[in-house]
């Protein structure tokens, strides 16, 4: 049923502000990769642990600073005690009333709390190269993600080709069939081809959603009209030694770990702190009426310096200073599995993009004799030198040969990026611009 539009011009008019929205939400990789840094939730919660962890750090301070504490009360009172009874009236009852204030500073606690300000400034830094870290990590997804999208993209467009090439074989056949000088064999064997290449563009079809939906999942958006991508070829150290040594001085999750050995020293001298003594000033006043069946005023002030010195308590402190040094030990422990992990990450980084760098030569010398092949195939065909299996044949070696330079093409390419995230330089390298939770004090 033949529909038509009121308006000459809606077409035209629809498929221009079709390509004028594509092109005004073309996204690139900085803007996919800025996107996803800015709002994925494990970023978003590792930035709200680490602005909980420098709230620490004030707390710590405020010891620091002295405590005011005032108290007041007003009530009734009922006493009976040697002064009342001595004076004849036994049990007496007043209204009573208290004011009272009190200020205390520390002098010195052991330097319990300059410990404590180091652990969490160092607790903070740790945490903030955790936020560095899982930016790193959400950045390489984001990479891997936005490239899948090219990639399938790029292989849909092959099986669209491939489909292409098989319905124009498969119609050269029929048409011989039809004038009866074709076999009805190679006509059947055409159309199982073609059968076959509409099921690989329908599976790449396929394929290519379930990118878009993995973009969705890490960026937060689906892909729209994305651009080709940079390979940072410039950025990668010159060999395997260069790179474990630049990932070993830069990667964040090693920073955080040496981050946490400095807390664990810290939380250490914290515990020593119950080995010393203690001085405060404190300085307080009163004022009381009728106090302990006491009729008038009662006004106290006083100044003083108190020191304290624990000598006994069960062996509490010696059991926690032992606690801290096996923390030590613990966080030197994750340090050096950490740095294991980073050594290997960039081996396995390196290597594979070694492996891939060096076939590619390869997978395009087989992508460009397939062409040449296939080419030839089909004018030695159309002049009975090769059979219709020689020319299917060449004509799958050619999809294949292209899909599989295509995704070596793009493995290429994430390999090189996974380089960089491996050496904590991804997002350095991309200048997109991290959260402020990721600096360090």
């Amino acid at each position: 049923m033949d529909m038509k539009l009121k308006h000459p011009l809606s077409i035209s008019s629809l498929i221009a502000f079709s390509l004028f929205s594509t092109q005004v939400s073309a996204q690139s990789l900085q803007e996919a990769i800025q996107r996803t840094i800015d709002e994925n939730p494990q970023i978003q919660s590792a930035k709200s642990e680490r602005a909980a962890i420098e709230q620490e750090i004030d707390q710590a301070k405020s010891a620091y600073f002295p405590t005011i504490d005032i108290a007041a009360g007003i009530g009734w009172e009922q006493s009976t005690n040697p002064t009342t009874r001595r004076r004849g009236d036994g049990t007496v009852s007043f209204g009573r009333e208290e004011a009272s204030i009190q200020l205390k500073q520390m002098i010195f606690d052991g330097l319990a709390t300059p410990s404590e300000v180091n652990r969490h400034q160092a607790r903070t830094n740790a945490s903030a190269y955790t936020v560095f870290g899982q930016s790193e990590i959400t950045a390489l997804n984001a990479v891997e993600a936005y490239i899948n999208v090219l990639r399938r993209n790029e292989l849909l467009s092959l099986a669209k080709e491939n489909l292409q090439v098989h319905q124009k074989t498969n119609n050269q056949i029929s048409l011989r069939s039809s004038r009866g000088i074709g076999k009805r064999a190679d006509a059947d064997q055409s159309s199982g081809r073609l059968a076959l290449a509409e099921k690989n563009t329908l599976s790449e079809s396929g394929n290519l959603k379930d990118a878009e939906t993995a973009f969705l999942r890490v960026v937060g958006v689906l892909p729209v009209n994305l651009k080709a991508i940079t390979p940072p070829i410039e950025a990668l150290p010159s060999n395997l030694e260069s790179a474990i040594e630049q990932a070993v001085a830069n990667h964040p999750i090693l920073k955080s770990a040496n981050a946490d050995i400095d807390s664990a020293f810290a939380q250490h001298e914290t515990a020593r702190a119950a080995y010393l003594p203690r001085l405060d000033f404190e300085a307080s006043a009163s004022h009381n009426v009728d106090l302990d069946g006491i009729k008038g005023k009662n006004e106290d002030a006083t100044a003083m310096l108190r020191f304290q010195y624990n000598l006994f308590n069960g062996g509490k402190d010696i059991s926690r200073r032992k606690q801290t040094a096996k923390l030590i030990n613990q966080a030197k422990n994750i340090r050096d599995n950490t740095y294991r992990q980073v050594v290997e990450s960039m081996r396995l980084s390196w290597v594979a993009y070694q492996i891939i760098n060096q076939q590619m030569s390869f997978f395009k010398l087989h992508k460009d004799a397939s062409i040449k092949s296939n080419a030839a195939y089909q004018k030695q065909f159309n002049i009975g030198q090769r059979s219709l299996l020689d020319l299917l044949d060449s004509a799958n070696e050619m999809f294949v040969s292209k899909s599989a330079y295509t995704n070596a093409k793009y493995d290429e390419v994430y390999s090189q990026y996974r380089i960089l995230a491996s050496k904590g330089a991804l997002n350095k390298f991309l200048k997109i611009k991290l959260p402020e939770e990721a600096n360090t004090l």
